[in-house]
């Protein structure tokens, strides 16, 4: 613990002038108060927000083919990951981007995915005359930025981070070369893509993914990534905050403009502490919702038509298939998360 005493106007200064304090522990609590301010700012702004997107009319139309209980959430706002990332832009850029000059990675990997989202959202309005990007279009920008990114983490240093490394539990760290370029761009547009398919229930996306960037800032602490502690737990605290918007009845749905955006940044994030492979661990309900999709599709065209899933993603299933109302799947899929969590931290820890 801290003593209180030790929180004197040296100890406070560099919050005001953007610079972390060396002691470990010191930067774990400016971590986490950084989190209340976000949540906080996210409370702030997200009003004005909602109430801008409601004017504009920025209604997400809901496919006919999907639960009919959904039909009520016809012409919710979308587009609500603004005040995400917002909240984190502004908060990293203040107070966790002197002397981590690595933070404009995730940074920009948060806002143009952000863009890229905002810009398909643009298009899934209620009344335009389709449900967004066409998914060639979407993808191959997803690509573009994705290599970006990985080929910034691998590029030495002072071009890139010099990342090329997989860390295996129980067995070590080892090089894997140039192999790390393709499987960081795969892994990148993969969380992506995730975090999208699971943005189709009130709350659901959002509070996972907030409960992976816990897990990521928990490992990252442990790898002595500070930076990347920090900017994980500020993801937390936004995504609080947009929780208060979005739990259900959502007033606001985060849209592509948040869901490829977190995903995105998730991944980053996961490879910056040398930790991906626990990535799909820690992630692992975006990945069964991919792998749903991804099953559903193969065995719909040679199966002759048939379906393993009464409808993907896996949410969708449950809520049809069980009968479990939106609330219920939301809260299951999140205990399943939180224990996913539980386990990737503990191998992380070995």
């Amino acid at each position: 613990m801290i003593d209180s005493s030790t929180y004197t106007l040296s100890a406070i200064a560099p919050l005001i002038f953007s610079v972390m304090p060396e002691d470990p522990n010191q930067n774990l609590a400016v971590s986490m108060a950084l989190a209340g301010l976000a949540f906080i700012v996210t409370l702030i702004i997200g009003r004005p927000i909602v109430t801008l997107l409601r004017a504009k009319k920025a209604g997400k139309q809901i496919r006919a083919e999907g639960p009919q209980s959904h039909m009520v959430k016809m012409g919710t706002p979308t587009m609500g990951g603004i005040m995400i990332s917002t909240t984190v832009v502004l908060l990293t850029v203040v107070f966790n981007l002197a002397g981590r000059l690595s933070m404009l990675l995730p940074v920009g990997i948060l806002v143009a995915t952000a863009i890229l989202g905002a810009i398909d959202d643009r298009q899934s309005f209620v009344g335009a005359t389709k449900h967004g990007m066409s998914a060639r279009h979407k993808f191959s920008w997803q690509l573009a930025i994705a290599t970006v990114a990985a080929v910034i983490l691998y590029l030495p240093d002072p071009y890139g981070l010099g990342l090329h490394h997989i860390y295996i539990p129980f067995m070590g760290r080892y090089s894997i070369g140039l192999l790390y370029i393709p499987i960081a761009i795969l892994t990148i547009v993969a969380m992506s893509n995730g975090v999208n398919l699971s943005d189709g229930l009130d709350a659901l996306a959002g509070g996972l993914t907030a409960i992976a960037f816990v897990a990521i800032g928990v490992i990252a602490y442990q790898q002595g990534q500070l930076g990347v502690v920090t900017l994980s737990f500020t993801m937390v605290g936004a995504l609080l905050g947009f929780l208060w918007f979005n739990a259900h009845p959502a007033q606001v749905f985060m849209g592509d403009t948040g869901a490829l955006a977190l995903g995105a940044t998730m991944a980053v994030a996961a490879f910056m502490t040398g930790q991906w492979l626990l990535l799909p661990i820690v992630g692992v309900v975006f990945v069964a919702e991919t792998l749903s999709v991804i099953i559903q599709v193969l065995y719909f065209r040679f199966s002759g038509g048939k379906r393993i899933f009464r409808m993907t993603p896996l949410h969708h299933h449950f809520e049809m298939q069980e009968g479990w109302s939106e609330t219920q799947v939301t809260l299951r899929f999140w205990i399943f998360g939180m224990m996913a969590g539980l386990v990737g931290v503990a191998l992380a820890l070995l």
